[in-house]
């Protein structure tokens, strides 16, 4: 059970007020009101008043309902603050350097929503440790990857060392550029597209399979119509047959009684 409760043209800036809403959002509503009763903002006389009306009106939704309701069970499931009109006025304030801003009065609207039902925000300690988590795994991917850079790195250095050695010792020439891995890649964009192939054909065989079964789903369908559709003309002539005998039998008691 959800009830609404909302003020317009509050006197405030909506970030202010937004300070102080974000603090009973998802909360019950005791746990509201004593939040909102030791907060030193301004906003939270207006924003107290909304919730408990909030409260009345879903008391009242209740006994219309015949449905008893405790309001130290409900919670707050939405609360925002939307922005309102600003007005501008002639006044002057001083601002540094010689110059000079105009007064702007702002207002906003506060909604909030109570409901019976307890809402999915999550503890803020859960949420802690889903970013630790996060943060952890980032790590651990940027260190492997650091260290399969480095690894990769060692092995050329010690594959040209040993052509260096290798050439020296039989006096022939040294090709100190490594060879490219052309090969590699032609590999695996082989074996991509052999993959990507064996989707399409996947995909093209499961089509035809549900085209199939649309063609079987529809041919019952049209036989079962047909037999519904015989038996309610074998059932419209058989009543016109009864309904003709009956006529002929009433015909012939009437001329029996007229002779």
């Amino acid at each position: 059970m959800k009830a609404i409760a909302r003020t317009r043209y509050l006197k405030g800036s909506p970030r202010k007020a937004r300070l102080v809403i974000d603090l009973i959002r998802g909360k019950s509503v005791p746990q509201a009101l004593a939040i909102l009763g030791f907060t030193n903002k301004r906003a939270a006389g207006p924003i107290e008043k909304t919730l408990r009306s909030a409260i009345a009106n879903a008391t009242y939704k209740a006994e219309q309902e015949n449905i008893a309701i405790d309001p130290a069970d409900l919670y707050i499931s939405t609360c925002y603050v939307d922005m309102g009109p600003t007005k501008h006025r002639w006044r002057i304030r001083p601002a540094p350097q010689g110059r000079a801003y105009r007064e702007r009065r702002h207002y906003c609207h506060i909604t909030i929503e109570v409901s019976t039902e307890k809402p999915n925000t999550g503890d803020g300690k859960k949420v802690a440790e889903k970013q630790e988590e996060q943060i952890i795994s980032a790590k651990t991917k940027q260190e492997e990857k650091q260290g399969e850079g480095k690894v990769t790195k060692t092995r050329k250095k010690k594959e040209t060392e040993t052509r260096k050695s290798s050439a020296q010792a039989s006096g022939e020439q040294i090709a100190t550029e490594v060879k490219p891995e052309a090969e590699v890649v032609a590999s695996e964009v082989s074996g991509k597209e052999v993959s990507r192939t064996s989707k399409k054909e996947s995909k093209k065989k499961t089509e035809k399979a549900e085209f199939s079964d649309a063609e079987q789903l529809q041919q019952q369908t049209a036989k079962d119509s047909s037999v519904v559709v015989e038996q309610k003309l074998e059932q419209e002539s058989e009543q016109k047959n009864s309904a003709s005998e009956e006529l002929k039998v009433s015909e012939e008691k009437e001329k029996e009684k007229e002779s």
